[in-house]
């Protein structure tokens, strides 16, 4: 009935534009007004875009009823020195119409647009402009006209600091009516889960988040880490292996709690301190001990002075324990982040930190469950093998997964384009090790044989992956103001693919998606930009993020031939093939 109520709107839009000859533009008026006479160099300054619509019509709000409808939105030429720091628009009205059935979200008469700048301390003292356009589409009580985007100019003097600045306009700033951000947000879910279905459901849809967080790569080596950790116990009663396992557990959900809670009320990316190079090498270098450790090179133990204020070996087991799932909570920090950025906004929105500490807490246990489990089975390994041979090989498998686990980390914080590499790298050299040059199974045929198989299945998945990384892909641009600018003028979509070198969720769509043979073939439609969110502290990345409202990376932004966002096809984190594939043609068949 929704399809068929479009399709009139469509059909009656149409046929009264060819009849009138008239557009939006036709029945509103733009305007723009300054909140300073000067702009200072480095400084912020307000702007109010007045519309003034026709008596008898109306534009549809910001957040039109329908997603079929053309809502209000003001759009900025792109002008280096200039970002965006916030827009705000006035709540609609609800009001019903007689070509619709239900009430739509609309503005009348006199509105005000309210946009936030931040001008670079660079600027050159001189008079300056900035271009932008207000998107409307106009209706009265029978029909919808055709949309236009307006143009609007906002002229000014730029001058230095030194120079005394007056504050204008302050009435139509301080009068102004109820607002609503209008940078463009992905829709929350898990916000409109706990409105529609209450904190119980809601509490467990974050528990299954968490418990889906161990599906992506960046928690393998937590995996490894905590086979390693407890299969090195010498706890073979299940009651106490278990509850070493719960301990465990509560050390990573106790880091992730601080760690998410600091994140959302600092406003940054999840883990952002966590991604320097420095951090991330100091991640390889604890990996790299603990493996020379399975090695057999020495036993990495308690302290003796803290064994003893602790009150003997039981005590010194469960903290050392939760220490332990402290540190590993940290492994996977760097690279969790696009997964949960709604969890991060709901909390930011909230800005409750219980909420936030309770929120991350349950997500955390969602994704420790698997190491309870592992834990607990990982710490009876050793009442399994009663031979010593088994055993020493079993903690050269660890020590082996622990070394890959480490160069990954090293190769993020030092060559990150290539640590894809180290997993089929690790596979094939591991699988000579293990298979083929340790000695372990020497005087017994049995584990010899096992060492074999072992060896050459590591070494050909080896090759196998290595062989699927140099698959040729989407071929990207490096992102440019200018280039952009050119797209939009030439009529042209764009992907701007927002990543860092550290992300590996941004290494896995280079990898699986991006490499698809029907995903780069619609892309082709396409201006392919790569914007480089590394270095995400430095002014130029956080002018971009603040600019397209970036929460973390990946995030993919899609551009229609008109230079706005399709904001329904926004993706965060890692999407498959398929499903991109599904986005890219949403977009040119707006």
């Amino acid at each position: 009935m929704r399809m068929i109520r479009l399709l009139l709107i469509l059909t009656l839009s149409s046929s009264f534009a060819l009849a009138q000859m008239g557009s939006t533009a036709s029945h509103v008026e733009l305007g723009a007004k300054l909140s300073v006479d000067k702009v200072t160099r480095g400084s912020n300054f307000q702007t109010v875009i007045k519309v003034r619509i026709a008596s008898g019509w109306h534009v549809n709000s910001h957040t039109p009823t329908h997603d079929y409808l053309i809502g209000t939105v003001f759009s900025l030429k792109p002008k280096e020195g200039y970002i965006i720091t916030d827009i705000r628009y006035p709540k609609g009205n609800r009001l019903k119409f007689d070509f619709a059935e239900d009430s739509l979200d609309v503005y009348e008469g006199d509105i005000a647009i309210f946009v936030s700048f931040k001008a670079s301390d660079k600027l050159a003292v001189a008079v300056d402009t900035l271009f932008g356009t207000v998107q409307l589409q106009a209706c009265n009580n029978q029909i919808c006209i055709a949309p236009s985007s307006i143009p609007v100019t906002i002229p000014f003097i730029v001058v230095d600091a030194s120079e005394k600045v007056n504050s204008i306009n302050q009435d139509e700033f301080t009068s102004s009516s109820e607002t609503v951000s209008g940078f463009t947000q992905p829709r929350n879910e898990l916000a409109d889960l706990f409105e529609s279905k209450g904190s119980l459901v809601a509490f467990l849809a974050i528990f299954v988040i968490g418990l889906a967080l161990n599906l992506t790569p960046c928690v393998y080596p937590m995996l490894s880490v905590t086979v390693s950790l407890f299969g090195a116990q010498t706890e073979t009663n299940p009651a106490k292996a278990f509850l070493k396992a719960v301990v465990y557990v509560l050390g990573i959900a106790s880091m992730y709690s601080v760690l998410g809670v600091t994140a959302a009320m600092g406003g940054g990316l999840f883990g952002s301190w966590l991604q320097s190079p420095w951090v991330l090498g100091m991640i390889a270098a604890l990996l790299f001990a603990m493996a020379l450790s399975s090695f057999g090179a020495y036993q990495i133990q308690m302290p003796y002075w803290l064994t003893s204020k602790l009150g003997g070996t039981t005590g010194t087991g469960i903290i050392s324990v939760f220490i332990s799932g402290l540190v590993v909570g940290v492994f996977a920090a760097p690279c969790i982040g696009p997964p949960v950025i709604a969890l991060l906004t709901l909390v930011g929105t909230k800005g409750d930190p219980v909420f936030g500490f309770w929120a991350f807490f349950v997500l955390s246990l969602g994704l420790g469950l698997p190491y309870m489990i592992l834990g607990t089975f990982s710490g009876l390994l050793k009442k399994i093998p009663k031979s010593g041979a088994w055993l020493v090989w079993v903690e050269r498998i660890f020590g082996v997964v622990l070394m890959g686990a480490a160069l990954f980390y090293l190769s993020l914080a030092i060559v990150p384009k290539y640590a894809a590499y180290v997993v089929p790298l690790t596979l094939f050299v591991g699988g000579i090790y293990l298979g083929f040059i340790d000695n372990s199974g020497k005087h017994r045929p049995k584990l010899k044989k096992i060492q074999w198989a072992v060896g050459a299945a590591c070494i050909l998945l080896g090759l196998y992956f290595a062989n699927g990384m140099r698959e040729p892909g989407i071929s990207w641009e490096s992102y440019s103001e200018k280039r952009l600018a050119d797209a939009r003028a030439d009529g042209m979509p764009v992907i701007m693919d927002f990543y860092a070198d550290w992300c590996i969720p941004c290494m896995e769509l280079d990898r699986n998606t991006f490499t698809n043979g029907d995903v780069a073939k619609e892309a082709r439609k396409f201006v392919r930009l790569k914007v480089d969110l590394t270095h995400f502290d430095s002014p130029e990345a956080e002018a971009l993020r603040k600019k397209f409202n970036i929460s973390g990376v990946p995030t993919i932004v899609f551009l229609n031939s008109n230079g706005d966002e399709h904001a329904e096809s926004r993706v965060v984190g890692f999407l498959p093939p398929k499903d991109f594939l599904n986005k890219l043609k949403s977009v040119t068949a707006f």
